[in-house]
C-alpha cells in the first residue's frame, strides 16, 4: 500500500468511459472483458508462469517499495508485488476488471480509476508499472495526460516501467517523447519481460525511466 491507499470503493466510476473513445473498450466486448478477467487465474492454476513483470519490476524497486500499478486489470500484477512484501495499488478504467479483481485478491487496494484522473491525493511512488499494453489501449491522444497525471504521484529519482506491443499507433518512440516531456530519462528498454536485448524489429518493448 501506499501512504495514503484508496479504500475499497475509493475511485470513480467513470461513467461514459465505455463511450469515450477508449481503445479498451472501443475493441473489446463485455464478453470479451469478462473473459479477460479470468484468464490469468486459469493460467495459473494450469500451471503457467504468470508473473514475468512483478519479477522484474520487484528486481528494479528497493525493498518495500510503494508502487502503483497503473492499468492494473484484476491486479495480478499488483497481487504478486504485495506477495513479495511491497506497498502497492492497482487502478485501472475497467469497473469490470476491478471488481473481478477485488475478488481474486481480497484487501488488495484496487480502485476504478481513469489514469488522467491519478493525483497525490492517493499517494506517492517510487515506481510506477504500467504493464499489459495499457498505453495502446488509451484515448488516442490522451498518452501525455496519463504521463503527467503518473508523474505527478512519483517521488525523486524513482522508476516507471511501460511493456507494450511494438504494432501500435502509440509506439516506443511517442513514449519517449511523451517521458521526455514530463522530465524523465531512458534508463532501459528491453525486448521482453525476461530482458532480453532490444533491436529494431522487436515486437514488444518494456521501457524503463528515471524520474
Amino acid at each position: 500500500m501506499s501512504e495514503h491507499p484508496p479504500d475499497e470503493g475509493a475511485g470513480v466510476d467513470v461513467p461514459g468511459a465505455e463511450g469515450a473513445g477508449v481503445r479498451w473498450f472501443a475493441e473489446w466486448t463485455p464478453a470479451q472483458r469478462a473473459e479477460y478477467a479470468e484468464r490469468f487465474t486459469r493460467l495459473a492454476a494450469s500451471g503457467t508462469d504468470i508473473d514475468g513483470e512483478a519479477r522484474l519490476v520487484d528486481a528494479l524497486a528497493p525493498r518495500d517499495a510503494a508502487i502503483l500499478d497503473a492499468g492494473c486489470g484484476t491486479g495480478r500484477v499488483a497481487a504478486a508485488l504485495d506477495a513479495r512484501g511491497h506497498r502497492v495499488v492497482g487502478v485501472d478504467i475497467d469497473p469490470m476488471l476491478i471488481e473481478a479483481g477485488r475478488r481474486q485478491h481480497p484487501g488488495l487496494p484496487l480502485a476504478c480509476l481513469d489514469l488522467r484522473q491519478v493525483t497525490p491525493g492517493i499517494g506517492h511512488f517510487q515506481l510506477v508499472v504500467c504493464a499489459g499494453n495499457v498505453m495502446v489501449f488509451l484515448e488516442p491522444g490522451t498518452e501525455p495526460d496519463v504521463l503527467r497525471a503518473l508523474a505527478s504521484v512519483m517521488v525523486a529519482d524513482g522508476r516507471a516501467v511501460f511493456g507494450f506491443a511494438t504494432d501500435r499507433d502509440y509506439t516506443p518512440e511517442h513514449l519517449d517523447r511523451d517521458a521526455a516531456a514530463v522530465g524523465w530519462r531512458l534508463e532501459h528498454r528491453w525486448a521482453t519481460w525476461h530482458a532480453d536485448a532490444w533491436h529494431d524489429g522487436a515486437d514488444w518493448a518494456v521501457s524503463v525511466y528515471r524520474t
